[in-house]
C-alpha cells in the first residue's frame, strides 16, 4: 500500500485531482467527507460538539447549523480549539479504517485541505500538492464559488503560504493549466505513484 497525502490551497484545483485520481484507481479517503459524517444526527461526535456548544448549533430538525458553528469558532481560536479537539481524533479513527479495508496493492490517497497547517506530512509515503497563483485561486472562488473578493482574499490568507505548501511536496502538480493539460499531469503522476507501489512489500 502506497499511502499519499493530497492538500492544496482553496480554489486551486484539489478536488479535480482527487477525481482524476480515482479515475485511474486510487482510494480516495476525504478528511472533510468524514469531518461530516462523524457529526451527523445520531453520533456521539454530535453529542460531544452539543455538550461543548449547547443546542443552539442545532436545525431545527437536530443537523448541525454549520454556518452558526462556523461563525462561533472561526473568530475565537480557543473554540476552535475545542472542535477540532472533539472533530479530529474521530477523523483520523475512521480515516484508519477505511485505509485499513483498502487492498495491500493499493493507493490510498488522504484528500486532506489542512495538512500543511497540521503538520501531518509525516504520515504519509509521499505528500502531492495541487497548486495555483494566487490569481487564479482568486478567480476560481469568485466566478465558481460566488464569493465576494474580500472573502476569498481572507479564507486564503487564512491557510498556509503558496511557499509553505510547496516546501513539504513530494510532488507539485500545477494546475494553471486547461483541463486536458492537467489531465496529462495526472496519468504522469499516477504511473509514478502505481510504479511505487508495486515495490513496496506486503509488509509495508
Amino acid at each position: 500500500m502506497l499511502k499519499v497525502g493530497l492538500t492544496g490551497g482553496i480554489g486551486a484545483g484539489k478536488s479535480e485531482v482527487s477525481r482524476l485520481l480515482v479515475e485511474h484507481g486510487a482510494v480516495l479517503i476525504d478528511a472533510d467527507r468524514i469531518a461530516r459524517e462523524v457529526v451527523e444526527p445520531g453520533t456521539p461526535g454530535l453529542a460531544a460538539v452539543v455538550d461543548a456548544f449547547g443546542e443552539e448549533i442545532l436545525t431545527a430538525d437536530g443537523a448541525l447549523d454549520r454556518p452558526k458553528l462556523g461563525s462561533l469558532v472561526f473568530a475565537d481560536p480557543e473554540q476552535l480549539a475545542v472542535l477540532n479537539a472533539i472533530v479530529h481524533p474521530l477523523v483520523g479513527a475512521r480515516s484508519r479504517e477505511l485505509e485499513e479495508a483498502a487492498a495491500v496493492d493499493a493507493v490510498v490517497v488522504h484528500d486532506v485541505p489542512l495538512l500543511t497547517e497540521n503538520g501531518l506530512a509525516p504520515l504519509y509515503d509521499l505528500v502531492i500538492v495541487v497548486d495555483a497563483s494566487p490569481e487564479t485561486q482568486l478567480d476560481r472562488l469568485v466566478d465558481r464559488r460566488g464569493m465576494t473578493a474580500q472573502d476569498a482574499r481572507a479564507r486564503m490568507a487564512a491557510q498556509a503560504s503558496r511557499e509553505e505548501r510547496r516546501a513539504i511536496a513530494d510532488i507539485v502538480i500545477d494546475n494553471d493549466v486547461p483541463l486536458d493539460v492537467l489531465r496529462r499531469r495526472v496519468e504522469d503522476v499516477w504511473s509514478q505513484l502505481e510504479d511505487r507501489a508495486s515495490r513496496r512489500s506486503p509488509a509495508e
